[in-house]
């Protein structure tokens, strides 16, 4: 069955708390829809805002391969005025070739928020549908709390629809608008509705009950062959029916096809692509997508996984542009530890006491508060530290930091630092906003005359977690710093009773893995003595 996919991410998902997208967003991630496949981008309501109104104007200048833009809108306000309508004219003004409108199909809303009979209101369905169907373009019908209407009052709801379809309406795509509904009602009513309109018939479900990717799918097992939702399922209140699990549980495990989705592995970097466009962190646990969605921890499991990985993985990651993650813990064997060395290129002996001695190390570690999930350069490092093949390129010998505030003092954060670089001693003073900044300074200030690439680095990420919580002021704290050099990033990990000590054991780490990845890239781009002799 060929599904089609109609995104209203840059119009219902807008409606999320804390989503906002500039008209240049919006045209970014229409671009990026049109290039996966997606069959409808709806741009937005033209006739609502600014916004939307100019997004539609420069959105005419998009060459999109695949894509058909849609408007959305509402029925008319007035029997009275439907030519007239501002809704229905802006649709019409901003050129999109297919229109969408929603219209009331619950008696409850008909009665109570518009005043009107039945019959006036199936004729203002009727009547909107057709002026904007003979403007010329293509309509689309949301049946608005359709499922909720149909459970009240059948006979009303599927009057609705059926004045639709009479004034021309291509599609009617049953709305599930407060998010409330079970799968097993999905299914019969999209089955009922089947039965009586001539048209495709569509799903549009929200995530309030915590299930629109199963309405959705369950809608397309009885019938539906359009398929609305947003990118990650970004939406109001819960938010809707998240397209990045429905494509891939219709692709792989229904068989079911989409007209222009050639490729599910740009899949995941089109989920990043939204996200960072949203300026909000990716969700690690997202089905399919996430950094967590193929991430095995215990050793039990990665054992099996080395072995047979559809065991414990219900795709292959690749398939959507993921990748399989072991993670070392407490949890650790060490078949996690053999996964890890062979992900980062280490080779480890068959046989030995490296694999018990790295195991009991790790476990010996986060017993004591340390996390590797999160900071897998500093686990790399200590892996390679016990095979011999990392030395620190430095030494902190002493350090200090001087915190100073008072009514009529000004606030200073001071650190002062003794560095060892080989056989010589650096030491340094750096004011910083904040201990840690100012302690951060001065690590960078007293090594940058050994080593000048390290101003390429950059702290992207500090996180503090308090271990011992009952211990009050004297628990152990576990700091996770992630960083940059603007092209990779990397975790690393301190702990202390001492938040100033366990800040300077992740920036340790995090200077000598990149030190130490540079220098082995410096030495394997350089010409060896043969290509310099000729």
């Amino acid at each position: 069955m060929v599904i089609e996919l109609y995104d209203t991410t840059l119009r219902d998902g807008t409606q999320g708390e804390h989503i906002n997208l500039s008209v240049q967003d919006k045209l970014l991630i229409a671009e990026r829809l049109d290039e996966f496949g997606v069959d409808f981008i709806e741009g937005g309501w033209p006739s609502s805002n600014p916004k939307d109104e100019e997004f539609f104007l420069k959105a005419r200048k998009l060459d999109f391969k695949h894509a058909r833009l849609t408007a959305f809108g509402s029925t008319a306000r007035s029997l009275d005025n439907i030519e007239g309508d501002p809704n229905l004219v802006g649709l019409v003004r901003c050129e999109a070739p297919v229109l969408t409108i929603f219209g009331k199909t619950w008696k409850a809303h008909s009665v109570k928020s518009l005043g009107i009979s039945d019959d006036e209101n199936a004729e203002l369905i009727r009547r909107s549908v057709r002026f904007l169907v003979e403007s010329g373009r293509e309509v689309f019908f949301d049946a608005e709390h359709f499922f909720d209407g149909w459970k009240d009052n059948a006979e009303f709801a599927e009057r609705m629809i059926t004045a639709a379809v009479e004034a021309g309406a291509s599609r009617v795509v049953l709305c599930d608008t407060n998010g409330g509904t079970l799968p097993h009602e999905v299914a019969a009513i999209v089955t009922r509705v089947r039965q009586i309109v001539v048209v495709p018939v569509g799903i549009h479900a929200h995530n309030d009950g915590d299930l629109a990717v199963a309405n959705s799918i369950e809608a397309v097992r009885a019938g539906a062959t359009q398929v609305q939702g947003t990118i990650n399922g970004i939406g109001e209140r819960c938010g809707n029916a998240n397209l990045v699990s429905i494509i891939p549980n219709l692709m792989l495990k229904l068989s079911s096809e989409f007209s222009h989705v050639r490729d599910m592995k740009a899949l995941t970097s089109m989920s990043k692509f939204v996200f960072e466009i949203l300026n909000l962190p990716p969700d690690t646990k997202a089905p399919f997508v996430g950094k967590s969605a193929f991430a095995h921890k215990g050793g039990i499991h990665v054992s099996a996984v080395m072995k047979e990985s559809s065991l414990y993985e219900h795709i292959d990651p690749a398939l959507v542009g993921n990748r399989q993650r072991v993670l070392v813990s407490e949890l650790a064997g060490q078949s996690n530890i053999r996964y890890k060395a062979q992900e980062l290129g280490i080779s480890l002996p068959e046989k030995g006491e490296v694999f018990k001695n790295l195991v009991n190390h790790v476990k010996k570690l986060e017993h004591q508060g340390y996390q590797f999930d999160g900071a897998e350069a500093s686990f790399e490092l200590i892996l390679r530290r016990e095979l011999g093949q990392f030395t620190p390129f430095f030494e902190v010998i002493e350090s200090k930091v001087v915190i100073q505030n008072g009514q009529e003092i000004k606030a200073v954060d001071q650190a002062v630092m003794k560095v060892v670089v080989g056989d010589e001693t650096e030491q340094t003073v750096a004011d910083g906003d904040g201990p840690v900044n100012a302690l951060d300074k001065a690590l960078r200030k007293a090594l940058l005359h050994f080593y000048p690439d390290i101003r390429a680095i950059r702290l992207i990420d500090y996180k503090v977690r308090v271990l011992e919580e009952k211990s009050g002021t004297s628990a152990k704290v576990r700091v996770l710093i992630e960083s940059s050099d603007g092209q990779n990033s990397w975790g690393t990990v301190g702990v202390s009773t001492n938040i100033i000590e366990a800040s300077l054991q992740a920036l340790n780490d995090s200077i000598n893995y990149y030190l130490f990845y540079h220098q082995s890239k410096a030495v394997a781009t350089a010409p060896s003595s043969e290509a310099l002799n000729g």
